[in-house]
């Protein structure tokens, strides 16, 4: 627990002060309420300005720490906990940030919001090469280094308007790709099962962001808003995303022995 919580709280700690400078004024982010299909409520506090937009985030924070606390019946080696940690921490970071972003609408938080997806995303296909390598095949620099790309890939966002969007979609098609490949080599029907559930909830976590406006013409998206329910996927599609790769943990590591 200790090196998971180093590993990513000093990146974390890092990015926050450099979003901090004006490194990133020149990133485009939305900081407007308009942004949001959700209608603010003037009586109640900024921190939930967006009730239900600003509550679903609380959901990040559950799925990381139940993952955190999670107990397998059998032991369950120290390399593989790391790997497990590390992405259940990322949730629970994850989640207070985009609050901040929904909160003050302000350049910082949007920018992490931003950033911070990327060496979450980046993280699956450091576990999947913990899988497919298993422990003593496996290396610490190379996890580093990968996920030190994920974070300076964000630098798209500075040289062009959707930066961003090219180093996220990239990210995606590789953690994709990667489950795809280590599902054939290692998988069963289970673990097929987890992997649909976590693209399509991937699927939806875009679709219905992107939808946000248009979905709110209608009277079921008024409150509980496009936004609102692809945060609900994204939820989702860390939980599977678990799920998909501890079973498969745990099927390689029975192979192996």
């Amino acid at each position: 627990m200790k090196a998971a919580l180093l590993h990513v709280t000093v990146p974390f700690v890092l990015c926050v002060a450099w979003a901090n400078t004006s490194l990133f004024a020149g990133v485009h982010v939305d900081l407007s309420a308009d942004h949001y299909a959700e209608q603010t409520v003037a009586c109640l506090p900024g921190v939930l300005a967006m009730p239900c937009n600003c509550a679903v985030n609380v959901a990040y924070v559950y799925v990381g720490l139940y993952w955190l606390r999670w107990r397998r019946a059998a032991p369950e080696p120290p390399q593989s906990r790391y790997m497990r940690e590390v992405f259940a921490l990322m949730a629970v970071l994850y989640g207070p940030v985009q609050w901040a972003r929904l909160a003050l609408l302000r350049r910082a938080p949007a920018v992490l919001d931003q950033w911070l997806t990327l060496p979450i995303f980046g993280w699956v296909p450091v576990w999947i090469r913990f899988i497919e390598r298993g422990s003593a095949k496996w290396s610490a620099p190379h996890a580093a280094a990968h996920e030190l790309l994920s974070i300076l890939s964000y630098g798209l966002a500075l040289v062009h308007e959707r930066g961003f969007d090219l180093a996220l979609a990239c990210h995606v098609a590789l953690a994709v790709y990667k489950g795809v490949r280590v599902q054939q080599a290692h998988g069963d029907a289970r673990t097929r099962r987890y992997l649909l559930l976590a693209v399509l909830s991937c699927a939806g976590f875009v679709v219905l962001k992107l939808l946000d406006h248009w979905l709110a013409r209608y009277r079921l998206f008024k409150r509980l808003t496009g936004h609102f329910w692809s945060k609900v996927c994204d939820v989702l599609q860390f939980h599977f995303s678990f799920l998909f790769l501890t079973t498969l943990t745990e099927t390689a590591r029975g192979k192996s022995s």
